[in-house]
Formats: structure tokens, C-alpha cells, sequence
């Protein structure tokens, strides 16, 4: 074979050509140990060639698979990997299933929609209470990101029972988490806001200075006159 005159197509284009003659070469290599030996050479020409593999988890193994890959699985080398078969790029994944049920409220998301799901199939006591609780506070999150304003605790309650179809009832002592920073004297809202802080005024003065007017500045603009 001609390797000087090969115009076969590019397996892996992004190795190039030469890395493709260099593999085709070590294919013809009878020596099984002086073919080993090429090899790993050619794999190490190959990671100095894509340095972006090196983030990749276990980007030797992908190395050596590559090489099979480009000797069209027809190069036989001691591989310190399981050595892949042409089935194994060939057959499709198995599809992941994915839910087709039309979305009750969108602004919420499906994992609310599944959350719920989940908890009207819960029996009662404290523990349905404890995730009803935690559900109302993150569907409040949720609310807030496509609607700015503030949203009440009754309005999140209300759409518990709506998405539910009446089988959550949420609890007359169940209300929405509410956080007040420390030194703030606003008012609170059920949203989750809480109202602007105080507005702080500065001196418009730097820092160490005095006052205009004040007696020590006087007295230090007579010394340096």
C-alpha cells in the first residue's frame, strides 16, 4: 500500500490524516510487541493533538477507543481497556422516556406538578404537612421568577388546590416562611421581600476630615498661610 498516495476518506477529521497513516502503519507491523510499542506512541501523539480531551473523565480510555475507531476495528494491539466492537458506536441508546402529559401551569414547571403528585398521594399527619410547607415556599421562588410582584400566601394556596384537583387541603396553621434581616424595620410581605432597608446617610466628606467651619480646620488653613 501506497501510504504517500492515500487520499482514503478521514475516519476521525479531527486527528488528521497523518495520525490515520500512523495507525494504518502499525496495523501492518507483525511484530505483535514492536506493534504495542508504536501504538502507545501514536496514543500519546494523539492526546498532545487534542489537549481538550484531558477534561474529559478517563480521556485515555477514549484515546484507545478512538483507535479502533480509525483502524476501522481492525487493528489487533494489547489495549489496557476493554477492546470496543463496531456494535458498540453502531446501535442507538436507549430512548429516555420522557412525560407527555400537558403541563397544568407552566409558570410552575412539571417537578412542581410531580411534586404535588407526590404529596396528595401521601397520608396525613405531620410529615404531608412538614412537605406541604416546603412545597408552598418553593412554588412562591417559582412565581416569582415570571412574575415580579409580590404574590400572597393565599394566592400559592390556592393553586396547591387547583393543581391538585382538591385532594391537597393545605392547613390552617401552614403559612409561607418569612425572613426579616437583622436591623430592618420595614414591613415584610408574604412574597418573600422584604421591604427596602432605611436609606444610610453619608457625609459627603472624606474620611479624617472635619466639618466646614469647624475651629481645627481654621486653625490649620491660618498655619499654612
Amino acid at each position: 500500500m501506497d501510504y504517500n498516495t492515500q487520499r482514503s476518506k478521514l475516519i476521525m477529521p479531527e486527528y488528521g490524516r497523518h495520525v490515520q497513516k500512523m495507525i494504518n502503519r502499525v496495523k501492518d507491523i507483525e511484530d505483535r510487541e514492536k506493534r504495542n510499542e508504536q501504538i502507545r506512541s501514536v496514543v500519546a501523539v494523539m492526546g498532545i493533538l487534542n489537549p481538550q480531551l484531558r477534561d474529559i473523565s478517563d480521556f485515555r480510555h477514549k484515546l484507545w477507543d478512538h483507535v479502533q475507531i480509525i483502524s476501522d476495528f481492525d487493528i489487533d494491539i494489547d489495549s489496557p481497556y476493554p477492546t470496543p466492537t463496531r456494535e458498540t458506536f453502531v446501535n442507538k441508546p436507549n430512548p429516555i422516556p420522557l412525560e407527555k402529559s400537558p403541563l397544568k401551569a407552566a409558570h410552575y414547571g412539571r417537578n412542581i406538578q410531580n411534586m404535588i403528585e407526590l404529596v396528595a398521594n401521601k397520608e396525613e399527619g405531620d410529615v404531608r404537612n412538614g412537605m406541604i410547607q416546603v412545597l408552598a415556599n418553593y412554588m412562591r421562588q417559582q412565581y416569582l421568577i415570571w412574575n415580579k410582584d409580590s404574590v400572597t400566601e393565599e394566592t400559592i394556596f390556592k393553586d396547591i388546590v387547583s393543581l391538585s384537583e382538591g385532594r391537597i387541603t393545605v392547613p390552617a396553621d401552614i403559612h409561607l416562611n418569612t425572613f426579616i434581616p437583622q436591623g430592618n424595620s420595614g414591613n415584610i410581605h408574604n412574597s418573600g421581600h422584604t421591604a427596602p432597608r432605611n436609606n444610610i446617610h453619608r457625609n459627603n466628606f472624606r474620611p479624617g476630615l472635619k466639618k466646614k467651619g469647624n475651629v481645627n480646620n481654621l486653625n490649620i488653613i491660618k498655619r499654612n498661610k
